[in-house]
């Protein structure tokens, strides 16, 4: 298999990593912005192939998917770019900071029939597929999520402490990782959205601070706050607060309600996520079939995030 890596910042560094455990899998283009830098990388990772524009790695015949790790508000356009150069494409989380956006990019997969997929990490680390699979088993059912997502990101910064050239968003990005796990976990429809923000960054012209509820067809509620206020430990730990037992997920790792480590080194082939992530991808090309977290799979939360932006915005 052999992949255009498109963004090789912080997370594309990520990918290239996990993509070097995967057997039978080949970088053969980096695109990037700043073209020293992503020689730099290419280097580093042996790909022979340095663009700076996505349009001149697609055309290389012997390529047969992209990823994506670009800027948010370059994600749809260019998941349908590599859907209409014929190849399979994983977009980083978020698929999109639109719902309209996010329905093209639905379409054009229907349309093409290949294989697009979302970086909805959340469905795939350890410590998250523990939970789901206890649910799967019929032995948890979850009553309540609560979810804190916090950063201290007051300027562009990305998640290695370098200036980025575009804005962060805490409800179409980060929001969406529990959007999305909160319906994938409880299995049901959001039915109740509701939130709140903060005041607006005066440079950034974000809000800085969020509060969302969710509430299911089943009566299962969600609460997530969300800041780039935070001042302390950094990232997104999720509380599930269940009929049998409570679990604290932080990333790959899992604890029970009393802090006691519970064993995830057996939930797959790898504890990281990203690189589970990856090999999904790589195997429904294989397999010819949907991959877990496939854009018609994650478009239900791009449907809620359309819905609280419009109750922000009123």
């Amino acid at each position: 298999m052999k992949v255009i890596l498109a963004g090789p910042g912080a997370f594309g560094i990520k990918h290239l990593d996990a993509l070097k455990k995967i057997g039978g899998t080949e970088v053969i283009a980096i695109v990037g912005r700043e073209h020293k830098r992503s020689e730099e990388v290419a280097k580093k990772y042996g790909v022979p192939h340095v663009f700076t524009e996505l349009g001149d790695a697609l055309a290389l015949d012997e390529a047969d998917a992209a990823i994506l790790c670009t800027p948010t508000q370059m994600h749809a356009a260019q998941a349908i770019e590599c859907m209409q150069a014929g190849k399979h494409v994983e977009v980083e989380i978020p698929l999109a900071d639109s719902l309209a956006d996010a329905e093209d990019v639905n379409r054009v997969q229907k349309e093409t029939g290949l294989v697009c997929m979302v970086g909805h990490t959340r469905r795939f680390n350890p410590s998250h597929q523990y939970v789901h699979n206890k649910i799967r088993a019929g032995e948890l059912s979850i009553q309540q999520m609560d979810v804190q997502t916090y950063f201290f990101r007051r300027t562009n910064t990305n998640a290695l402490g370098e200036p980025r050239s575009w804005t962060d968003h805490l409800l179409w990005h980060h929001a969406a990782h529990t959007v999305d796990l909160f319906q994938y976990q409880t299995g049901e429809e959001i039915v109740e959205a509701h939130a709140m923000q903060g005041p607006k960054h005066p440079q950034l012209g974000i809000a800085m601070d969020m509060s969302i509820q969710l509430k299911t067809t089943g009566g299962k509620i969600l609460t997530l706050s969300l800041s780039f206020n935070n001042n302390g430990p950094l990232g997104t730990f999720f509380r599930y607060i269940c009929d049998n037992g409570t679990y604290i997920a932080r990333y790959d790792d899992l604890v029970d309600g009393y802090e006691k480590p519970v064993d995830v080194s057996k939930v797959d082939v790898s504890m990281n996520g990203i690189e589970l992530q990856d090999r999904e991808f790589l195997a429904a090309i294989r397999e010819d079939r949907e991959p877990n977290a496939s854009v018609a799979q994650v478009l239900p939360c791009y449907r809620v995030l359309h819905q609280i932006e419009q109750q922000l915005e009123s």
